[in-house]
């Protein structure tokens, strides 16, 4: 019942082969029809400070945008929420018309009242208003994956999912996508409507959703992992991660991604950041092979 994508321009196109810098990450069919390569670009941090507003250099911005394709990402996480409005506004600057491999999520459900501030609302024509928005500010037809950025606790469930479910039938998403669900919400959705992905904190520091993701490996389910590099101490150049990244000649950061990677089939990264130089290491990460006592000796650091 999925709308199929349409045709775009022959002139738009990019590699989503091992030859890119991305590609040795692999691929992760979002929905089981909707090919991406694991290592993603979150675009947070494309905005102001707090999330609030456009970036201090907007054109660095869109080049960060352009060189992320260049570099074979294809899969680029976005919500109305992020600016509000400033970076899906920024992915259609600088990336439409989109390449045919390049797939954009974007989500709705949390509202802004100033920096820093976000207040979930779920009412469902709320939340179909901020897809037609999202359609018309991204200049799409159909939103590839279309995620519920919270539930509202104040909102019926079946109200919420129901909603996204609608749009899906109507070729407006292709597929549904929760953030910050626990197993039970999950199940609970998934009874509802088929959940492509689900996007949570998560990271070799922060492991609280583990029953989470063991869900999703066993469902097929996509796993989106926000703040992949918040590791906190552990980054520190005298840190334990700080030491295994000088005998791999590596940074922090890369080891992080790399373990996030080698973690499970269904772990999608989106790394963001709004420096070309961050952008080109973070996605060298793809190409680094942990050997198993290395992500071991990861693993126990972050159970630490």
């Amino acid at each position: 019942s999925a709308a199929p994508r349409p045709a775009l321009s022959p002139s738009s196109t990019s590699s989503t082969g091992e030859d890119t810098v991305a590609g040795p990450s692999g691929t992760f069919a979002i929905g089981g029809d909707l090919p991406v390569v694991r290592l993603g670009y979150g675009t947070m941090q494309l905005t102001g400070d707090g999330v609030w507003g456009p970036p201090k250099d907007p054109d660095a911005a869109v080049a960060v945008l352009r060189r992320s394709v260049e570099l074979g990402i294809t899969f680029f996480d976005t919500a109305d929420s992020y600016g509000p409005e400033t970076a899906e506004a920024l992915l259609k600057e600088a990336l439409h018309p989109y390449a045919d491999d390049v797939v954009i999520a974007t989500k709705a459900g949390l509202t802004r009242q100033g920096p820093g501030i976000w207040t979930p609302v779920g009412n469902p024509a709320y939340l179909r208003q901020q897809c037609e928005l999202s359609l018309r500010r991204l200049g799409l037809e159909t939103i590839d994956l279309f995620q519920l950025h919270r539930i509202d606790p104040d909102v019926l469930l079946e109200d919420q999912v129901g909603e996204l479910l609608k749009l899906r039938d109507e070729g407006k998403i292709r597929h549904i996508g929760l953030s910050e669900v626990s197993v039970d919400q999950l199940e609970m959705a998934a009874a509802m409507a088929p959940i492509a992905t689900v996007q949570n904190l998560f990271n070799l520091a922060h492991r609280d959703a583990e029953p989470l993701l063991e869900h999703c490996e066993a469902h097929g389910i996509g796993f989106i992992p926000w703040f992949p590099l918040a590791t906190g101490e552990l980054s520190g150049e005298d840190g334990v991660l700080g030491e295994a990244a000088k005998q791999h000649d590596a940074t922090p950061s890369q080891l992080a991604l790399a373990w996030l990677l080698r973690r499970s089939p269904v772990m999608l990264p989106i790394p963001g950041t709004s420096s070309l130089e961050h952008l080109e290491s973070n996605t060298a990460a793809a190409a680094i092979e942990l050997s198993d006592e290395e992500y071991d000796a990861l693993t126990a650091l972050g159970d630490g």
